[in-house]
């Protein structure tokens, strides 16, 4: 096999803490360097608090693993400094093609709305993404990235936690307030405390090619069902940087993982796809079954908290396990540093599992309907299956029936605890409503109390912020919010306004795009929390709605 990709190695260094006595301790100790441990330690960083990550390899991972990262998913990396690094390097993509036998049935298009700072999705391998958050480590002293460091044991003592760890220079414990989990899939801190992840694993075999080649394809999601290059089963390509495409073949419930690892069994699978005319080297091959499950409770003794794929897993179908992982982690941490501050109460972590339960059984949901459709386990089901196909060629309505992974969406908590709900619901655009993420839109900074980047999204996150349309709104109501702790106020100016209101951060909405997608009058506000998921709106704000409002999203009532 050949490769365009040079894994980095990392040297292990000797941590001081081998040597203390008693054992160190550390306000949070992260459990794995991948993508969710390592966006963990920077979103804490940015908050102020300090971490140690600490990982068995001395590297980032080998293959493409996961491949499609959401736009949800760039601008939670975007609030760590990422987001660029992956649009500039990943491959940029909104349209996906659905094929039945040899035809093109449908397609249809992500990301239809102009506006956006980030694109629907993008395709990069996972060892990017986890290079990237790397070297944006090495930005923030608060972190301590320690490698070829395997945790051997987790054990609740009291109030805290103890850790303990193997190097190649020996054994050491530490100690923290709390311990995130983010050792993946087949977590082994998770099963060595005797925990279980409950729901499907199903037999049927995939496939994971990654091939070096240069062809015609468009930069498309292009999926097939019961092709004549791979008859009864269904493939899916995708393209990649660095002129590496990936194609998922399904292999069906009784093949040989371990054949199917050979390149020479692959290869005439590959070249009954594209063809004798084109030339192709692998880069990397993986076998693999879909596992539709997560743990029953992310926390565990209060202190023990899992996130990421040790808490719940997806099938690939769909590009939900690291978009939802990153949902979760971004979910987490801005309610764990709240409360390593006391601004919050320890009661508030159980909302992390209650609001991140929810995104689980979402994309378990969707990630279980997408498998059996592409796998029917019977002639009725493979009957429906392909009577769908063939009506969705000539009939829209048939379209939704068709199922090649509903791609990742971010989860509205539109049941949380920390929603303060509408007072007439019906007033407002129904997409933004209390639990949903916020839209992004284009603005310009009138001035420049926090930040100046040209989107809204890039104004909010790491705290809590009222979006507010200042249009006839009193001097003395204005004073009664700036007065509020800890909220950030952004004024949104009149579309020809060019002046900046004083003491305020003032965004001008030039295109009108923010005023349109807020259904924004004068009077109306938002409290987005530090996720940049909407609390509250109000048509007519005041000052002591706002306050209740962060003390519910804060889990103080």
């Amino acid at each position: 096999m050949v490769s365009t990709y040079v894994n980095p190695v990392y040297a292990f260094q000797r941590s001081r803490d081998q040597d203390a006595k008693p054992p160190a301790h550390h306000p949070v100790l992260i459990v794995g360097g991948g993508p969710t441990g390592l966006y963990c330690a920077l979103d804490l960083a940015k908050q102020g608090i300090p971490s140690v990550v600490l990982d068995e390899d001395n590297t980032v991972s080998y293959g493409s693993r996961a491949l499609c990262f959401s736009k949800r998913t760039l601008e939670i990396l975007d609030r760590v400094g990422c987001g660029q690094a992956m649009v500039d390097k990943g491959v940029t993509w909104q349209l996906g093609k659905v094929f039945f036998h040899e035809r093109q049935v449908y397609e249809f298009n992500l990301l239809p709305e102009n506006g956006h700072q980030r694109p629907a999705f993008i395709n990069i391998q996972q060892y990017y993404p986890e290079e990237f958050l790397v070297n944006r480590i090495q930005d923030f002293p608060e972190i301590d990235l320690r490698w070829q460091t395997k945790v051997t044991q987790v054990k609740k003592i009291g109030e805290q936690v103890e850790v303990s760890v193997s190097t190649p220079e020996g054994e050491y414990h530490m100690t923290c307030d709390y311990v995130l989990v983010a050792d993946g899939a087949n977590s082994p801190i998770r099963d060595s405390l005797g925990l279980s992840s409950r729901g499907q694993i199903f037999n049927d075999t995939f496939l994971i090619a990654d091939i070096l080649m240069k062809a015609d394809f468009p930069t498309e999601r292009w999926f097939w069902f019961d092709p004549p290059f791979h008859p009864g089963q269904s493939v899916l390509l995708h393209k990649q940087p660095d002129g590496c495409w990936r194609i998922d073949f399904q292999l069906g419930p009784n093949a040989d993982r371990q054949a199917w690892r050979d390149p020479e069994k692959v290869r005439p699978l590959v070249q009954a796809m594209l063809g004798d005319d084109i030339e192709f080297e692998f880069e990397w091959l993986s076998v693999y079954s879909f596992r539709c499950r997560r743990m029953d409770s992310f926390l565990h003794q209060d202190r023990i908290i899992f996130v990421g794929d040790s808490a719940h897993q997806v099938s690939p179908f769909g590009a939900r396990g690291a978009n939802g992982a990153l949902q979760s982690a971004e979910n987490l941490i801005w309610k764990l540093a709240r409360v390593l501050k006391q601004q919050a109460p320890a009661r508030l972590l159980q909302t992390y599992d209650q609001e991140r339960s929810q995104g689980a059984d979402e994309n378990i949901l969707n990630s279980t309907r997408a498998t059996d459709f592409i796998t029917p386990k019977n002639r009725v089901t493979r009957l429906f299956r392909d009577t769908a196909l063939e009506l969705a060629e000539h009939y829209a309505f048939a379209r939704p029936l068709v199922n090649s992974g509903r791609l990742s969406t971010p989860c509205i908590y539109a049941g949380s605890t920390l929603n303060t709900p509408d007072t007439r619901s019906d007033q407002f655009p129904a997409a933004l409503r209390p639990g949903a993420s916020c839209k992004d839109a284009p603005i310009t900074a009138l001035s420049t109390a926090y930040r100046s980047e040209p989107w809204l999204l890039q104004q909010l996150g790491d705290r809590f912020v009222l979006l507010v349309d200042g249009r006839d709104l009193a001097d003395e109501d204005l004073a009664a919010l700036k007065s509020i702790p800890d909220l950030e106020i952004l004024m949104i100016a009149d579309q020809l306004a060019d002046q900046p209101v004083p003491n305020y951060t003032t965004l001008k909405d030039h295109l009108g795009l923010v005023t349109e997608r807020y259904d924004l009058k004068p009077g109306t506000a938002y409290l987005i929390r530090p996720d940049q998921h909407v609390a509250a709106r109000w048509r007519q704000v005041q000052a002591a709605s706002v306050r209740a409002a962060m003390q519910r999203a804060l889990g103080k009532e």
